[in-house]
């Protein structure tokens, strides 16, 4: 199969770009480079660099595509609300982009990465699908755009579509021949590479946004999958996307933990002190966000190998060091 990978130089597209090079499948990632790094593409996939906004360059009639996976975008909670109009750009523009140029070209299976930050803060926990979807900050809005407009193309033109909605990513991906891939942002905003900077001795403290919040230690909770595990959903869900469907599911361990848990468990397994800083809540930050994926598992079988956070932040810790 001759499939596109948007965003495949970014961290999660680079891994599931690798798992389809290695499953026999024709690659070619699309990436503008602007957040990530052309290292990590993997060999024997076609790089072309390119905005998501472009697209149709590639993906022409003649081309051949099979199937897209759509990673291509910002990521970024904080950013979105201070600077709104870069991810409506990116992430929804960019995709309606996408959707244009793969209905011109015939192409007629997609997988989305989407994300938890549609639901908001949710009134019930775990998640389901069937969770009401009202987005506290720009990133999900963004987001949740992007999922309604590929149900509608999924209705008015049989596209086989799946958006899969992550909730935290984290950890590395161990090769056969010995190489991994891991997070590596450009800037890095997400809590575990962060708090292994400080505990390497890059940064003086880590930041944790707020300990107000209505949990127990009154930091954030949320749910972390690891990178493999998420990376192995995307295959099954190609497999199952179907004509005229736009399929939507829940992918995380099911179980939450807080900021300052997080903390803890990156300083057991590093060894090294780890100085917190408690500072204020960053606007569009839900309390609590933890999934179900029973959907996942019941009609895709999935089931996510590691789901111990330590062993998440071990081999994150692992990826960190090779790059020291």
């Amino acid at each position: 199969m001759k499939v596109l990978v948007t965003g495949g130089a970014g961290y999660v597209g680079s891994v599931v770009a690798r798992l389809l090079v290695d499953a026999g499948h024709e690659v070619v990632v699309l990436d503008d480079l602007s957040r990530n790094d052309a290292t990590q593409v993997p060999a024997g996939a076609v790089f072309v660099q390119a905005r998501i906004q472009d697209a149709a360059s590639v993906l022409t009639p003649e081309a051949g595509f099979d199937a897209v996976f759509h990673f291509a975008g910002l990521i970024s909670a904080g950013e979105s609300m201070s600077h709104p109009e870069l991810h409506w750009e990116a992430n929804t523009i960019g995709s309606l982009a996408l959707l244009a140029a793969m209905r011109a070209a015939g192409v007629k299976r997609l997988v989305f990465s989407s994300t938890a930050a549609t639901y908001g803060n949710p009134s019930e926990i775990p998640l389901t699908e069937n969770a009401i979807t009202k987005p506290v900050n720009t990133y999900g809005a963004t987001k949740l755009a992007v999922d309604m407009a590929i149900a509608s193309e999924a209705h008015a033109h049989e596209l086989a579509a799946v958006s899969l909605r992550y909730f935290n990513v984290a950890g590395a991906l161990v090769l056969p021949d010995g190489t991994m891939i891991g997070e590596r942002h450009d800037p890095e905003t997400h809590l575990i590479p962060i708090a292994l900077e400080v505990a390497a001795g890059r940064r003086e403290k880590l930041a944790v946004f707020g300990d107000d919040y209505p949990t127990p230690d009154g930091t954030c909770i949320r749910d972390y999958i690891h990178v493999g595990d998420l990376a192995q959903a995307h295959l099954l869900a190609l497999a199952a996307a179907r004509p005229g469907e736009h399929r939507v599911y829940n992918l995380g361990n099911g179980t939450g933990f807080s900021c300052m848990q997080v903390v803890e468990a990156v300083r057991e397994v590093t060894g090294h002190a780890l100085p917190v800083e408690i500072a204020p809540r960053r606007p569009g930050d839900p309390a609590e966000l933890v999934a179900s994926s029973a959907k996942a598992q019941a009609e895709l079988g999935w089931t996510p190998a590691k789901t111990d956070l330590r062993d998440i932040v071990a081999d994150a810790w692992t990826f960190y060091r090779s790059g020291l």
